[in-house]
């Protein structure tokens, strides 16, 4: 059984729940974002397995406007975040219904509401992935899914062996070596990269381990020059 996660605040109208997500035995995470807007209505950022005690506390912290999965890879907990919250949006990008068996609307172009608040980009050249970043602005915080992952070097040996092979000695932080290999089409891959490293941002938050609270920007330029894809 998953136990109660307690909210971890960030900014102002900004929380992290950090869920476990065993896979090979490692856990691997599964970071969930809770965005409030000035309307008061929270953008719930992955899906996981919500308690009803974690369903009760997002609740309190605002009105659920929207549920979230950036990625067509993320529908591990679709069913269980739909299950949670039935009754608001689930945006995730296109194709992701099938993949997950639940019906979803596309992230893009995103709602009315978002406007001055929230940015959200679809991340072109890797179809088999559809990865979307977001820019909550007011926080200057960066959303990711899975274009990289942020794992220091305090993990547990056998999470430290499974990222070694999936991602690289280079994870703290570091691009997978799914996503990379998923790039079809690496010129609109990089304008994608080039647009959101345009973005105002210090703080990136990742789907898969540690908050960058920090210089954000220059770690998350430095991940993508060790992955071959520098952005000039």
């Amino acid at each position: 059984m998953i136990r109660h996660i307690a909210p971890l605040p960030l900014a102002e109208n900004l929380w992290l729940l950090a869920y476990p997500l065993k896979m090979l035995g490692a856990d691997l995470r599964r970071n969930v974002t809770l965005i409030r807007l000035r309307s008061g209505k929270m953008v719930i950022h992955s899906s996981a397995p919500f308690s009803p005690e974690d369903v009760a506390m997002i609740r309190a912290l605002g009105e659920p406007g929207w549920l979230l999965d950036g990625i067509l890879r993320h529908d591990t907990f679709a069913q269980e975040g739909r299950a949670a919250f039935p009754d608001i949006p689930y945006l995730a990008p296109e194709g992701f219904s099938e993949v997950a068996g639940v019906a979803t609307k596309p992230i893009i172009p995103a709602p009315s509401e978002w406007a001055g608040e929230l940015l959200a980009l679809e991340i072109q050249g890797a179809p088999e992935a559809r990865d979307t970043a977001l820019l909550h602005v007011p926080s200057r915080t960066l959303i990711l899914t899975e274009l990289v992952f942020n794992f220091g070097d305090d993990e547990p040996l056998w999470t430290e062996l499974l990222l070694r092979v999936a991602v690289g000695g280079k994870h703290h932080p570091g691009m997978s070596r799914p996503m990379k290999a998923g790039v079809k089409d690496e010129a609109a891959f990089k304008t994608s990269l080039a647009t959101i490293l345009g973005w105002d941002f210090d703080r990136v938050i990742v789907g898969h381990g540690d908050v960058i609270e920090s210089d954000g920007k220059a770690k998350l330029r430095a991940a993508l020059d060790a992955a071959e894809f520098s952005i000039a």
